[in-house]
């Protein structure tokens, strides 16, 4: 497993821009497909994005779709998520999550074995 803790959160105005970086410990962050989740208050946790280990692969909620983008630096042990546009319904604790297996499960929770503390994100309007 790897350590990860996130940084970058805070409060964010609607239409702004904002980015999460969540730093992995350990030499092997490069073999984890990686991804950020959600849980809105009062609501289940919920994918955002993902990245495959190689950065040749990623994918979205739809509802972030155009919006948020997922980057890696695997020389940096660091994945990012540059947030655009948020609006109010994207206030959420985030959580970065590291997928040691296949990717195609990119949605499933059950697939991570690591994950951050979380940390919020709150959308004024």
């Amino acid at each position: 497993q790897v350590q990860l803790v996130e940084s970058g959160g805070g409060l964010v105005q609607a239409g702004g821009s904002l980015r999460l970086s969540c730093a992995a410990s350990g030499r092997t962050f490069s073999t984890y497909h990686m991804a950020w989740f959600r849980q809105p208050p009062g609501k289940e946790r919920e994918v955002v994005t993902a990245i495959s280990k190689s950065r040749g692969s990623t994918d979205y909620a739809d509802a972030v779709k155009g919006r948020f983008t997922i980057s890696r630096d695997n020389a940096k042990n660091t994945v990012y998520l540059q947030m655009n546009n948020p609006a109010p319904e994207d206030t959420a604790v985030y959580y970065c999550a590291a997928n040691p297996g296949t990717y195609g499960s990119w949605r499933s929770p059950m697939r991570y074995n690591s994950w951050g503390q979380g940390t919020q994100i709150t959308v004024s309007s």
